[in-house]
């Protein structure tokens, strides 16, 4: 089997709530995705997804997407899209860098290895873990009240995990945080997720103001070394997630006891495979994850389901439904959110079958 021909689609995604916001001021409206087509000589044929949150929050930006599948398209044609740790040898040959480029084809290469083998991606990539995973939700960065009331809404949706949005002033910050404390059951998880927002002063005033709430802490500062700072200095579960972007890092982060928590994103890993690699290097090291993506529509929400279910229940902490936050449904059989939680399709490959009304004409061809 060969690869053929490869397309990238552009899909633009509206938000169901019209605007998201995270720390610095950073929102967005509408999400630019790129649904990218592998095509074979055996008919058979793959798709991924990738969606970056806009250029100002990882390296990665919705047109470079685009430019990257141009200039590694040729460099494919004729490989077999079913050994995966070869194909992405030679994406890494092809194009040093720029993982988020990879991902999307990665992606569609191991919904035909799933197609070929007559298994659900979530089987090859080490097994499917109970019937079904939690999902968090996230609560755009609003006044402490309003954020409260979203929790109250979503929590009525079935949701128990939810990842509070701050980063922003600190003093408004640990109001937000405590305002929606007051608001939790028993049974729920709040993370309160800086993405990067504060300095390391402010982040060390705010987990003192909270040390008597049940919170985790999130990517408070911009840099490794600023979190790691504010980790040895507060009591609160820690996670990580905008620092870690390879194993190397993965690696660092446990010898330095720096988190008890990663969020993995596929495509700032570089796809399904390397994410694998990480899922299974944290399993061994005993670190709990969120898996999830940047962003997203069906597609990406299938990838996300079949890597979460591949991960042992005890080490998975939370994932996402993306699909649910925006208003355009670009596949037929992505995974559907019930009572806060989801699972993967049955179905072999990822299970989709993208809506090519919805796709429309193709933004780049590769043949």
């Amino acid at each position: 089997m060969k690869i053929s021909r490869i397309l990238a689609f552009r899909v633009e995604l509206p938000l169901t709530e019209t605007t998201y916001k995270w720390s610095g001021g950073k929102s967005v409206t509408v999400f630019d995705s790129t649904i990218v087509r592998v095509e074979t000589d055996a008919g058979l044929v793959g798709h991924g997804e990738v969606c970056p949150l806009g250029p100002f929050y990882l390296p990665a930006y919705a047109e470079g997407v685009r430019a990257g599948v141009r200039e590694l398209g040729p460099h494919l044609l004729g490989e077999d899209p079913r050994q995966l740790g070869k194909l992405n040898r030679t994406m890494d040959a092809a194009l040093k860098g720029h993982p988020y480029v990879k991902s999307g084809i990665d992606i569609a290469c191991w919904d035909i290895l799933g197609q070929a083998a007559g298994m659900p991606v979530c089987e090859l990539l080490g097994g499917r873990y109970g019937d079904d995973f939690h999902l968090y939700r996230a609560i755009s960065q609003e006044s402490p009240a309003e954020m409260a009331r979203r929790v109250a809404g979503y929590r009525a949706e079935g949701y128990r995990r939810f990842q509070l949005k701050v980063g922003g002033d600190p003093d408004t910050d640990i109001e937000r945080i405590r305002a929606v404390a007051a608001t939790l059951l028993p049974g729920d998880r709040l993370v309160a997720d800086a993405n990067t927002g504060w300095t390391q002063h402010e982040a060390m005033r705010v987990v003192r103001a909270v040390r008597d709430i049940d919170v985790y802490i999130e990517q408070p500062c911009l840099t490794y070394e600023e979190c790691l700072s504010v980790r040895r200095h507060t009591n609160h579960p820690f996670v990580l997630d905008e620092n870690i972007d390879g194993l190397d890092l993965l690696l660092r982060a446990k010898a330095d006891l720096a988190m008890d928590v990663v969020n993995l994103k596929i495509s700032k890993l570089g796809g399904l495979t390397k994410t694998r690699q990480a899922r299974d290097l944290c399993v061994t090291m005993g670190i709990a994850m969120t898996l999830e993506d940047s962003w997203g529509g069906d597609i990406a929400t299938a990838a996300i389901a079949h890597l979460a279910h591949s991960v042992p229940t005890e080490f998975l902490f939370s994932s996402t439904d993306f699909n649910s936050y925006v208003t355009v449904s670009t596949a037929d059989g992505a995974p559907q959110r019930v009572n806060g939680r989801m699972a993967a399709s049955t179905q072999p490959g990822l299970g989709v079958r993208p809506k090519m009304d919805v796709l429309g004409k193709p933004v780049v061809v590769v043949e």
